[in-house]
């Protein structure tokens, strides 16, 4: 299940806070847009409760490491 984002609401809410409308506008257009892949909580929780123990440890190993670097 994809998260939703309201380009309106967010368009309105950079244009209140002085961005002008077309940047605005396109700025909420690029957030939606880069939005495709993005997992949502319950898809995270239903992908690990399916993992074995083995491969949830060497996926906090690769994360714990690419917040080193």
């Amino acid at each position: 299940m994809m998260a939703i984002f309201d380009t309106l609401a967010a368009a309105r809410d950079m244009e209140a806070a002085g961005m002008d409308r077309k940047t605005a506008e396109a700025v909420a257009m690029a957030i939606r847009n880069g939005q495709g892949d993005l997992a949502t909580k319950a898809d995270l929780e239903r992908a690990v409760n399916r993992m074995p123990l083995a491969q949830i440890v060497v996926a906090g190993a690769l994360f714990a490491a690419l917040k080193v670097f």
